[in-house]
């Protein structure tokens, strides 16, 4: 049209908030390709331009993806058709939420962690984090084989519940690399077992714990669960670990 403003890719870039960088792949990939100057070819744009970079920047704000866009530029109306498309759409941004709130949390409790400790062994404090990236599939295994009064009492717990959890693992972590090869009869390693298992029965409750004994679940179901939160510590480590409690709880039945 004749009169019409024309801009230089710089004076787009800045009128539009795009960069120039993404102008130039816009182009190469013909979503949005401006007129090209007859002599210096380079790239001048027009305010058709701009109504169409505002397209581009609308169905990219919804989540659809380039090749996407570039099919749905040509069209001249919208109808309800649409809506398949955009409940998916949607449906995936649901998903990264989902995901994006449990990396938060994830952050938030090991910030709270480190600030507490001071100083975490790199291999406990990743297997923490795996076991909190792994949550979603934890949820899907309890829900499949434990009841559903099981489930809410280990989903509800506080952040600051979970912390303090945690807080223990860490320091058995720390007093089993001092007492390891010790004999599990030791009076050192049985007061570690103990203040570890204390902390794990306080943190589930006299009434989950309960709930918990009428539980069967398979050891092959108990061991596709394990396989979800790896041992952080080394095979002979926690073959050890695993008798000194089988013989803490021996001793605490003797009594």
């Amino acid at each position: 049209m004749k009169g019409t403003r024309k801009y230089s890719i710089s004076e787009f870039s800045k009128k539009t908030g795009v960069s120039i960088r993404t102008l130039h792949y816009y182009d190469d990939i013909g979503l949005l390709k401006p007129d090209k100057h007859p002599t210096s070819g380079h790239r001048i744009y027009d305010h058709q331009d701009i109504l169409t970079l505002q397209k581009i920047l609308c169905l990219k704000f919804l989540g659809y993806s380039l090749d996407n866009i570039a099919d749905l530029l040509g069209e001249a109306s919208f109808t309800s058709d649409l809506n398949r498309t955009l409940a998916l759409h949607l449906q995936g941004l649901e998903n990264e939420k989902e995901r994006i709130e449990q990396s938060m949390a994830a952050v938030k409790r090991v910030m709270m962690l480190l600030e507490k400790e001071g100083e975490v062994d790199s291999a406990i404090l990743l297997s923490l984090i795996h076991s909190m990236q792994t949550e979603a599939k934890q949820r899907e295994w309890m829900e499949h084989y434990l009841s559903e009064d099981v489930v809410e009492g280990l989903l509800n717990k506080s952040e600051q519940e979970k912390v303090n959890l945690d807080q223990t693992f860490i320091q058995l972590s720390k007093e089993l690399k001092k007492l390891y090869g010790k004999p599990i009869e030791d009076a050192g390693v049985q007061a570690m077992i103990k203040t570890y298992l204390e902390a794990t029965f306080s943190f589930l409750g006299e009434d989950l714990m309960k709930h918990l004994a009428d539980v069967d679940v398979e050891e092959m179901e108990i061991q596709e669960f394990e396989d979800m939160t790896p041992s952080p510590f080394t095979e002979d480590e926690q073959q050890w670990l695993n008798q000194a409690v089988e013989y803490y709880m021996k001793q605490a039945e003797m009594k």
